[in-house]
Formats: C-alpha cells, sequence, structure tokens
C-alpha cells in the first residue's frame, strides 16, 4: 500500500535581493523536527555582479540542483566546478568550508538543499563532488523518464555525494502517467513540482507546481505513488530523518548553542577549516 502525503505546501514569495539577484523559499528555516533532516530549500536567480563569494559553513550539507544557467563553485580545498543545467553539486562542510558560488557570465537559476548531519559527523572533513547530468542513470517507462543522481529506482542506483544518505532524482512524466518512488524505513522525503499537475501518495493528493508533497516511510519499507495528471516535471529528495535537536544560526547548524558560539569563535580566529576531524 502506497505511502500517504503528509502534508502539502507551497514555495514563499519571490523576493529582490539585491541588483540581478532574486530568491524565494521553499522549505523555510522552521522547527526542524517536522522536517528532518532537511533543514531549508531555496530558490535563487542571479547573474553578475551578484553571487554568494566566500562564506563559511559548519555541521551541515548542501545540494545545488542547477536549473538553468551556469554556477562556479570554489573552495579552501581547492575544490572548483563549473555547474550547467542538471548538474548537481555535492559540498559536505563538516567541521568547516568556506566556499563561493557565482553565477556564470549568462546568469544561473539554481535549488539550493540544505541537510542536516547527525552529531557524530558534523565534525567530519570537508568535502565536495559534482554530478554531471549526463552521468545521472537514465531510467524510462511507459510515459515518464527519470534521471537518478542519488539512490535507487527500479534496478538503477547511485551513490550518493553527500555524507548523509540521500536520494535525488528529475522526473518527467506525460499526462496519465504514473511512477512508483521507493522510500526506505526511517526516511522522509519530498516531491516538488516544477512544472504541471500530480496526484501524490496513497490518497492521490493533488500537487500544482510550485507545490511539494511531504512523506514518511516511518514502520516499513514502502513507496510514494506519482501519477500525472498534465505533463509534469518534478524532483524528488528523499534521507533518513535524524532526530537531534537541531540549533541553527547563520551558516551554521550545530546541536547546542554552545557549539554555534563556538563555530563563530573558530571563524573569528580563522580556525573554522581546521578545527574539523
Amino acid at each position: 500500500m502506497a505511502l500517504s502525503v503528509d502534508r502539502i505546501e507551497a514555495a514563499g514569495p519571490r523576493n529582490v535581493l539585491g541588483p540581478r539577484h532574486q530568491n524565494r523559499l521553499i522549505i523555510a528555516p522552521q522547527a526542524h523536527g517536522p522536517y528532518s533532516p532537511f533543514l531549508f530549500l531555496a530558490e535563487d536567480w542571479f547573474a553578475p555582479p551578484a553571487g554568494f563569494p566566500t562564506h563559511p559553513h559548519r555541521g551541515m550539507e548542501t545540494v545545488t540542483f542547477i536549473l538553468e544557467g551556469q554556477m562556479i563553485h570554489e573552495d579552501h580545498t581547492g575544490a572548483h566546478g563549473e555547474l550547467e543545467a542538471g548538474d548537481v553539486q555535492f559540498m559536505t562542510a563538516g567541521g568547516g568550508v568556506m566556499h563561493s558560488e557565482m553565477p556564470g557570465p549568462g546568469g544561473v537559476h539554481s535549488l539550493q538543499l540544505w541537510l542536516n548531519l547527525p552529531a557524530a559527523r558534523k565534525m567530519s572533513p570537508a568535502r565536495y563532488s559534482d554530478q554531471r547530468a549526463a552521468e545521472a542513470a537514465r531510467i524510462t517507462g511507459e510515459g515518464y523518464e527519470a534521471r537518478l543522481y542519488a539512490g535507487r529506482l527500479g534496478e538503477a542506483e547511485r551513490p550518493h555525494g553527500s555524507l548523509w544518505p540521500l536520494a535525488l532524482m528529475d522526473l518527467r512524466l506525460d499526462a496519465g502517467a504514473t511512477l512508483d518512488l521507493p522510500m526506505a524505513k526511517g526516511w522522509r522525503g519530498f516531491v516538488l513540482v516544477l512544472e504541471g499537475e500530480a496526484k501524490v501518495g496513497g490518497a492521490q493528493t493533488v500537487v500544482r507546481a510550485d507545490q511539494h508533497a511531504w512523506a514518511h516511510a516511518r514502520e516499513a519499507d514502502d513507496i510514494l505513488a506519482l501519477s500525472a495528471t498534465t505533463p509534469v516535471r518534478a524532483l524528488f529528495y528523499a534521507a533518513p530523518v535524524i532526530d537531534e535537536p537541531v540549533v541553527a544560526h547563520g551558516p551554521f547548524v550545530m546541536n547546542t548553542v554552545d557549539e554555534i558560539r563556538q563555530a563563530f569563535a573558530d571563524y573569528q580566529s580563522g580556525r573554522l577549516t581546521t578545527a574539523g576531524g
């Protein structure tokens, strides 16, 4: 029996952050329990001179999906990536990272997910990897095509570039097509509809463009059913729930206020990227 949808949520309003930069929050920072391990999801449209110059993070990971344009990543480890439409960037901040994300000459339209890390892994070494669109597993069926960046779908499987396990799929369905999305026990996931309209879950809850549907496989491995009522493009994210306290402030996500204070102290003293294990 397919999982039922826990709730439907809509993206927030689009805001102007500065010259040539607009942003909206799809998953807003909030009480983290019902969203764990997902911290937030931001959608950005930006072009030079806008961008995200060098800045810090600790205690979490970012998963960035490029919808259009080009993004250029650099960090203190020497990692460098130039991502195009359909590419995904996995970055583990761990104990500390200093990185920048800047648009290519024509600008970029991106989705960036913040993924939590459990306490035992928050101080892991920073790392970075790209998953190119052409390298994603391509799965086709009756009326659908899925690009699998991480996780499992049918007989296909891709390793997750994040430290914390993650499933990530780019889905395109014709009207009337259906697809069953696997959900492992203890995992929470959401379907973000980018275009069109679909029915999600055992109760066939209607989800429209700019909305996302949440589900949680609490008791056993299960499936989340997706049925397109119009041509649909959607992204599917899923990961194991982390049942721990979350204290987030600015670019740092830890478990206690003292750990947040330590993160700021390490950043201000220049030790952020050397304090991790």
